[in-house]
């Protein structure tokens, strides 16, 4: 357990450091400017020169501020977003599956959920009407985009007929656990399990999910508090929103969980969509791509291939992440309810009875 706690923490942070300066590359380059240059060779160093600079900041707390809740509320915020990496499956291996329970997503939904419960604390605590309204924006925002989020994952678990995030992993993969009937392949002797890649992905055994992921994807992208979901955080309007008055390392555990949940959010789709663990290359007649990219399953090479493609699937879906937030403004509060309630949930709730009456035929 150890172990896998000491895991989680040195992704949560690798995380953090890679984010950081992936993003100000990014910017500066859809910006046509050169980002960090002047700390480290191409600026690799000016991530560690700011936490460097947070750490030897004063910790400072508002004089009329409810103290102790004050300073609990970032933790909480933080434990929600590590906890629930205890269930998200990163491997094939022991130390990697994550939590074995057969309710894994409801316990995932679950333990995220708390976020909002942390970020309400910030904000009422802080003594200060612009944190309080922050809190309140967030806390309206991630209610509400849990519904369509929620109603995209009920889909793939009715497709998958399981809740166990390990289960619908592994029927992705080349040694499937159920027989799809994909574009008739089966009907013509072609085993699409054992070709495996990216055929046996859900956003193709399932060629409506597309649909699905992109409604996933804009409730995530609220769920993380991303442009052009970033109203809780508005700067031009709230000054920092519900983090006005945190400073120091409490300020720097905030955006830890607002990378930890960015990186949370595209894993879970990797897993729900995109085959988890396992490789996009299939087998080709007697070309096994997908044999040799996905290493032998229950021994070492197994567990790092694994990773290593959950991770790169991860991280590209980060990569739009920030490409979004760098190329669309802002939403208003009523632009971004009304997309809500009216565009994203009647579309989840349309997918999630398609999904039904597929899995009968």
């Amino acid at each position: 357990m150890w172990i896998a706690l000491i895991l989680c923490l040195a992704i949560l942070a690798t995380n953090v450091v890679i984010g950081v300066y992936v993003e100000r590359k990014l910017s500066a380059f859809f910006q046509d400017r050169l980002g960090p240059m002047e700390v480290g060779k191409w600026g690799l160093l000016q991530v560690f020169a700011d936490l460097l600079k947070l750490f030897q900041k004063e910790d400072i707390v508002p004089l009329n501020a409810q103290k102790r809740l004050f300073l609990l509320a970032p933790w909480i915020i933080f434990i929600s977003v590590f906890g629930a990496f205890a269930v998200i499956p990163l491997s094939s291996g022991t130390w990697l599956q994550g939590s074995s329970t057969e309710m894994g997503v409801m316990l995932l939904m679950g333990i995220v959920s708390l976020d909002s419960i942390g970020i309400l604390l910030a904000g009422w605590t802080s003594n200060n009407k612009y944190s309080l309204l922050g809190a309140i924006r967030s806390a309206a925002q991630l209610i509400s985009y849990e519904i369509p989020l929620g109603l995209c994952i009920l889909s793939v678990v009715i497709f998958s007929s399981s809740l166990n995030l390990q289960e619908i992993v592994l029927q992705q993969g080349i040694f499937s656990t159920t027989e799809n009937n994909l574009f008739g392949l089966n009907n013509l002797g072609i085993n699409v399990s054992k070709v495996g890649g990216f055929l046996t992905w859900n956003i193709v055994r399932m060629p409506l999910f597309f649909v699905v992921f992109i409604v996933y994807f804009i409730a995530s992208l609220a769920e993380a508090n991303r442009a052009p979901f970033d109203i809780p955080e508005a700067e031009s309007e709230l000054v920092g929103g519900f983090h006005t008055e945190y400073s120091g390392m409490r300020w720097a555990l905030l955006f830890l969980s607002e990378y930890g949940m960015m990186l949370l959010v595209s894993i879970l789709g990797a897993i729900l969509f995109f085959g988890g663990w396992y490789s996009p290359l299939p087998n080709i007649a007697s070309i096994k791509l997908a044999d040799w990219t996905n290493g032998v399953q229950g021994e070492l090479s197994g567990y790092f291939l694994g990773f290593f493609w959950l991770m790169i699937k991860s991280y590209l879906l980060i990569a739009v992440q920030m490409w979004v937030r760098w190329t669309l403004p802002r939403l208003r509060v009523d632009q971004l309810m009304y997309l809500c309630w009216k565009v994203l949930t009647p579309i989840a709730l349309l997918f999630v009875a398609i999904t039904s009456i597929w899995i009968l035929f």
